[in-house]
């Protein structure tokens, strides 16, 4: 089970830049479906990449899926070479994205993005507008599933958070 409060409290007080999209951001709207991992895309300077590193090196992280024994090196060099990473941690399943389908670079989701405070800490979160727009072009079964609700929740709420 993924311990949102924890990763969250790790990544923030370590001064990672992100932005959580994907379920996460949704249940953060209000979306009552149940997400099993963190989805967060990271700025991908070298500073950042070496504090997301640092931060998350202590709690194993492991590409989830992988067979066990696989060498893998989680650092900063690893971080720069790849792009996105879906990880196991001893905090449970995060998913580090650089970019997003329908959304793109942490740059380009910055001005669509929100300060929540989840779990009594404060982060960025998608806005809901463009967490419906990204889920919409991502076109996955469960990313189209959550629309009808999603939809409902931003008209709840007036058409713009």
């Amino acid at each position: 089970m993924t311990n949102f409060r924890l990763l969250l409290t790790l990544l923030t007080g370590a001064n990672v830049e992100f932005i959580i999209v994907g379920g996460a951001a949704a249940t953060a709207h209000g979306s009552a479906r149940l997400t099993q991992d963190l989805d967060v895309v990271y700025r991908r300077t070298p500073e950042n990449l070496s504090r997301l590193t640092r931060a998350l090196a202590p709690h194993e992280p492991y590409l989830r899926g992988a067979p066990p024994g696989l060498p893998f090196i989680f650092d900063d060099k690893t971080i720069k070479s790849g792009f996105n990473f879906t990880l196991t941690t001893t905090l449970g399943a995060l998913d580090l994205l650089a970019e997003i389908t329908g959304g793109g670079l942490y740059e380009d989701l910055l001005p669509h993005s929100i300060r929540l405070s989840l779990y009594g800490v404060e982060c960025l979160c998608l806005g809901l507008e463009r967490l419906i727009h990204v889920k919409r072009a991502a076109g996955r079964p469960k990313d189209l599933e959550a629309l009808a609700e999603l939809e409902t929740i931003l008209e709840e709420q007036g058409g713009v958070r």
